[in-house]
């Protein structure tokens, strides 16, 4: 993906940021304990909250969050959830905060997007010695067998390489470098899976696959055929057909160190 169509996707949320509310998942308080595990202290930022739906689980942790979010429909989203917290407009690439000013950066979902080149000696400045930069991806578990079938059937728009356990870990390897052949600002990753799950029905989860960015910038036609596709795969489904199930998920980190 270039830098074009990158920030075209990224970009893409804003419009239906109650639907993301509601409908993405949280994020597994396993994973988000294993991130936070080596920090030097409490101090968070949440970058690229979206609607906080990671900035949430960090509250709940009992973490000190300051949450950074470019899109004002998102932010606008977030201070309605969790008007406790402080949100600030900003991005990966141009941080509102002071240097040393927080002892981890977590990303849910979102550094994919971030362009590291800019992104990484900003998270490195607001960070303190030591401190620690992880990215966590909820991912749908294609190693339930009716679960790798939906992802056939959805496509790349709504369930790709970096949505399952089979992919994002080569997706995410090197995701903390800067590329271009600048200096690292990162020490050597970690990575770690930790199991999750989602209660949806077949139309809620629909519904959650018409929030990823490939569909949101589809032509319409091509959108709705696909969501019809889905829906008819899911009404037809044991697992699926009849109200409430689970989504098996699993939350997926990449971990790195502060240089």
């Amino acid at each position: 993906m270039d830098q074009d169509e990158r920030q075209l996707h990224a970009s893409s949320f804003g419009a239906t940021a109650d639907a993301y509310a509601a409908h993405r998942p949280d994020y597994a308080q396993a994973a988000v304990r294993w991130a936070l595990e080596p920090a030097p202290g409490p101090r968070v930022l949440d970058l690229g909250a979206g609607t906080g739906k990671l900035t949430a689980t960090l509250v709940a942790l009992g973490a000190e969050v300051i949450a950074v979010e470019p899109d004002a429909g998102m932010r606008t989203e977030l201070r309605r959830c969790l008007p406790g917290v402080r949100a600030l407009s900003g991005s990966a690439e141009a941080i509102p905060l002071p240097d040393a000013s927080v002892d981890a950066v977590l990303a849910g979902n979102a550094m994919h997007w971030f362009d590291m080149a800019a992104a990484g000696p900003e998270i490195a400045r607001v960070l303190a010695p030591d401190g620690i930069l992880a990215g966590l991806w909820n991912l749908m578990d294609d190693q339930v067998e009716w679960v790798a079938a939906l992802a056939r059937v959805s496509g790349d728009a709504a369930v790709g390489p970096r949505d399952t356990p089979a992919g994002w870990r080569a997706e995410t390897a090197d995701m903390h470098l800067p590329g271009r052949g600048a200096a690292a600002r990162f020490g050597w990753p970690k990575q770690a899976e930790f199991p999750h799950g989602q209660r949806r029905t077949a139309d809620s989860l629909v519904a959650t696959l018409a929030t990823r960015a490939g569909m949101l910038v589809m032509p319409e036609p091509e959108r709705d055929a696909t969501l019809a596709r889905i829906r008819a795969f899911l009404t037809t489904r044991p697992e699926t057909a009849r109200g409430e199930f689970t989504l098996p998920m699993r939350t997926g980190v990449l971990r790195v160190r502060r240089l």
